[in-house]
């Protein structure tokens, strides 16, 4: 494999997850714009990424790409296929009313998550409150979407890495946070459509199954009129120690 140097990339401190470092779906999706491919994405986080520090970008063969710091691994992405896992989706009332039994308000391991803390409403974060779906045998949550107008280009329409960030913690709440912390360690997403500005999503997010340490779940965002925004599987690692 043959490698380039490439462009930096920047995680500001706004965009953080676990404390101190990127929210992994936002990191995918920032990563995912460098990838040449029509389809899906896959990306496999290798460390925690750095905030306000210049990541370097590295095209790779095949499309590839890596993100890197001082010598480390951040991050590696390549085109992918999706299995097929699409949630099937609920209508923003029962969205709405699973927000309301959504456990990360009242204990959360990452408060201070971009996505989904508790401490990060909207607009200074995404503001999803991903909750359990009581009819679907609790292994679903579901969560309203409402895209800021402050991420918003000429065009109306939000980027393709917010679809990222916002496939990303509904599927960390399919499992069992509370039991001890994950993180992200692979998502393979793709996003259809980019959401406009002030139109109400929904998001709903399904667990998929557990092995020792992972966790595996899928997720799917739907837009206002019911269009798939974009879709993702992901993977999961419990963590052995929590970080903060």
């Amino acid at each position: 494999m043959t490698t380039t140097e490439g462009p930096n990339l920047v995680v500001a401190a706004r965009f953080c997850g676990p404390t101190g470092s990127g929210n992994g779906g936002y990191v995918a999706g920032r990563l995912a714009d460098f990838v040449r491919t029509d389809g899906a994405v896959e990306i496999t986080l290798r460390e925690p990424p750095p905030l306000d520090v210049d990541l370097d970008v590295r095209p790779a063969d095949g499309g590839r790409a890596t993100l890197g710091f001082g010598g480390a691994v951040i991050a590696e992405a390549g085109p992918a296929e999706l299995a097929g896992h699409l949630v099937d989706p609920v209508d923003q009332d029962t969205a709405r009313a699973a927000m309301g039994r959504y456990t990360g308000a009242e204990s959360h391991p990452f408060p201070e998550c971009f996505v989904c803390g508790p401490d990060r409403p909207a607009p200074d974060g995404l503001g999803l409150r991903p909750g359990r779906l009581p009819d679907r045998d609790g292994t679903q949550v579901a969560t309203v979407w409402t895209p800021d107008a402050g991420f918003a280009g000429d065009d109306g329409l939000v980027p393709a890495y917010l679809v990222w960030a916002a496939l990303d913690c509904p599927g960390f709440w399919c499992g069992d946070p509370a039991r001890q912390p994950m993180v992200l360690g692979r998502i393979t997403a793709a996003v259809d459509v980019r959401p406009r500005a002030g139109d109400p999503c929904v998001v709903v997010a399904r667990l998929l199954g557990e092995e020792g340490r992972k966790t595996f779940a899928a997720t799917t965002a739907y837009d206002a009129d019911g269009r798939v925004l974009g879709r993702a599987e992901q993977v999961w690692i419990t963590l052995r120690t929590h970080p903060g």
